[in-house]
């Protein structure tokens, strides 16, 4: 795409304003933000903190496109543990990883359809989903049940037929974390991870799932925070010519909307500040810059504005890449108009059992179950249990304020159910079996973990636990990893909401995985 120069300082500013989708915070939209919408901002990010219910998530959209009918809407739904439409009470859908279990396409084309379809309802038209990591390192602190697999390949059908079913909905898809998040041990939330291996790793392991999901045309892909020396020794992945422009456009053939992922994330932040941060995205090849997770003041909207306005005076970065850049936003933006518009697009036909409004999730979360019986025939739990969750520390995607776990699905099969939540180092091994042991009293036990061969300390609570009760329910809600143990060993591979449904229904007895 090339665009004239123009040379308006009027022009610049607007252009500056337009390649920024920043956050803010409340469930109405501030002054501040609808005054920079009507100064040039095209596009807003919507987080948890901004929902409450579908009503008012649907007023706040309206709000602001009252002010600019184009704005886009953006947000960062993957559904299963990474959820903001419904993060006070957990996700109507399973995650990438159950949907990787199953391994049908169709299904989660369909779950992609319909939280599309949930998701443009409510007036939002571009989501920061789905992930086509493949999370080949199962250390991993921020993927994990995030990406559809460790098998490039099964991530890649998935990922096509994600994208496929948003985008019927009319809710332009992102892929990310290009050229790919899979292989780290640390969070870019936190620092530089750095990935080191050969391009021809890269190339056979972490690429195919982005080149596929090319060729199906989604709308977006967002940038990864990642150092990968194979392919640019010197800047992160998100800052660097060689991957977003040589690799991503030229070789790939991308021509969609390029986005950072958070500018704020301390990868980048600490590493070059948002400032200078966003003018070598930019430069780089990037078309919007993710801000507002953590940012989301107008200070940060202005702090932005100006350092990309201050770059192209100063000649550090050239106009028309700017210009391209916000050319590429507002052809995203009349794309999602006209599909809101028309409403669903061609082809967006759901199969029969997925039509608008099912329980399309929970059907793919109870799909999703693997259940291993213990030595000893298993005995459905049919009075109220007490169910000790072991929860590692959230990762800052997902988010400590989602409620996880069985307990409230439980709750609901069998009134009277008690739970308590550990932490590690809350409470030494020893004293923490004591304690679930004196408050369970001769009730069954349900323990419930997540990602349980990362942490050590929960493998011992967990084997202390079935050491003191055998006839103990295991149920692992992160990647299934570790040696299934107790009297029934439920992987739900993922933390859904409908996944804790779909594990309760099995314990229960109720489901068809006992």
């Amino acid at each position: 795409m090339t665009t004239v120069v123009r040379g308006s300082s009027d022009t610049l500013t607007r252009d500056a304003l337009t390649v920024l989708q920043p956050g803010f915070i409340g469930t109405t939209a501030p002054e501040w933000l609808l005054r920079q919408i009507g100064e040039g901002l095209s596009a807003v990010g919507l987080f948890g903190r901004n929902i409450a219910t579908p009503e008012q998530l649907t007023a706040l959209t309206a709000q602001l496109r009252a002010e600019r009918d184009d704005v886009l809407v953006a947000i960062d739904e993957e559904g299963g543990d990474v959820t903001r439409l419904e993060v006070r009470d957990g996700s109507s859908f399973p995650g990438n990883y159950a949907l990787g279990t199953v391994d049908d396409t169709g299904l989660t084309h369909d779950v992609a359809y319909e939280l599309g379809r949930r998701l443009a309802a409510c007036g939002v038209d571009l989501n920061w989903a789905p992930s086509a990591d493949v999370n080949s390192n199962p250390d991993n602190p921020v993927i994990g049940v995030r990406a559809f697999g460790a098998d490039a390949r099964l991530v890649a059908r998935h990922t096509v037929a994600y994208v496929e079913g948003m985008q019927a909905a009319g809710v332009a898809a992102c892929v990310k974390h290009f050229p790919g998040h899979g292989d780290t041990n640390v969070d870019s939330h936190h620092a530089m991870p750095r990935i080191d291996v050969g391009l021809e790793t890269l190339r056979a392991r972490d690429l195919p799932p982005f080149r596929e999901a090319i060729a199906a045309g989604p709308k977006a892909v967002m940038s990864a925070h990642i150092l990968l020396p194979a392919l640019d020794p010197e800047r992160p992945a998100t800052l660097s010519p060689q991957i977003l422009t040589g690799l991503l456009r030229e070789e790939l053939g991308f021509d969609g909307l390029i986005i950072t992922d958070g500018i704020e994330m301390q990868a980048i932040a600490s590493t070059y500040g948002i400032a200078r941060g966003s003018v070598l995205a930019i430069a780089a090849g990037v078309d919007a810059i993710c801000v507002g997770g953590g940012l989301a003041g107008e200070e940060t909207v202005l702090e932005l504005r100006d350092a990309l306005v201050a770059a192209v005076r100063n000649g550090d970065l050239p106009e028309e890449r700017l210009a391209d850049a916000a050319a590429r936003v507002r052809a995203l933006a009349d794309w999602t108009r006209r599909a809101r518009t028309a409403g669903s697009q061609p082809g967006a036909e759901a199969r029969e059992g997925a039509a608008p409004g099912s329980d399309i999730g929970l059907v793919a979360a109870r799909r999703a179950v693997q259940v291993t019986a213990g030595e000893l025939p298993y005995e459905p739990v049919t009075a109220a249990p007490h169910v000790a969750s072991f929860a590692p520390v959230a990762n800052i995607a997902v988010g400590a304020e989602t409620p996880w776990g069985v307990a409230p699905e439980l709750a609901q099969l069998l009134p009277g159910t008690t739970a308590d939540t550990y932490t590690e180092g809350a409470v030494e091994t020893t004293a923490l079996v004591s304690e679930v042991l004196a408050k369970a009293t001769d009730r069954r036990i349900v323990a419930v973990v997540r990602d349980a061969h990362r942490h050590a300390w929960m493998a011992a609570a967990l084997d202390a636990l079935i050491e003191a009760r055998p006839d103990t329910v295991v149920v692992e809600m992160g990647v299934n990893r570790a040696q299934p143990r107790g009297a029934l060993h439920i992987a739900t591979h993922g933390a859904a909401r409908v996944c804790g449904r779909a594990a309760a229904e099995v314990i229960t007895g109720r489901g068809t995985g006992a």
